[in-house]
């Protein structure tokens, strides 16, 4: 019997809003599945574009972005800056291959742990239906490589 494919999620998450969000969910004992790993900033608006381009060109099977609603941003504007970056790397990634869904950004408060919820298991269901990410062999393959040849 074939293994189930569970995808590897990076999270990127504002301090202020939506890590309290998915720490709420988690404190509350919600289920949600727990392919997304996280990382948090202090706003989505210090996101640099090159964290999400890293994580597919290293074999993460989607990014997930999420910060404060719009207009509760603890520092004014940064979910404004990051809405337009996140719009402008889906149609970059697009370029290099990936399918735009890949890539998310939404919005929980620190309030919503129910939404955190279903925002990772929608994401979760997405990748899952959009199989692995297509570098993930060909960086195994590397990496094998890389080992045979004493680099590391």
């Amino acid at each position: 019997m074939a293994e189930e494919f569970e995808p590897n999620i990076l999270g990127i998450l504002c301090n202020w809003c939506t890590y309290a969000g998915a720490d709420l969910a988690g404190t509350s004992r919600m289920q949600y599945p727990p392919n997304v790993r996280v990382i948090r900033i202090m706003c989505t608006g210090r996101l640099d574009p090159a964290f999400v381009l890293k994580a597919l060109s290293v074999g993460a099977d989607g990014v997930l972005i999420s910060g404060c609603h719009i207009g509760d941003c603890h520092y004014l504007a940064g979910n404004f800056k990051s809405r337009r970056r996140v719009a402008l790397l889906r149609k970059l990634i697009e370029e290099y291959g990936y399918d735009r869904e890949r890539l998310r950004m939404t919005f929980v408060s620190a309030s919503e742990g129910a939404l955190w919820a279903e925002v990772v298991q929608d994401m979760v269901n997405t990748i899952k239906k959009l199989g692995p990410n297509p570098l993930k062999q060909a960086g195994a393959a590397q990496l094998e490589g890389a080992v045979a040849d004493d680099e590391f």
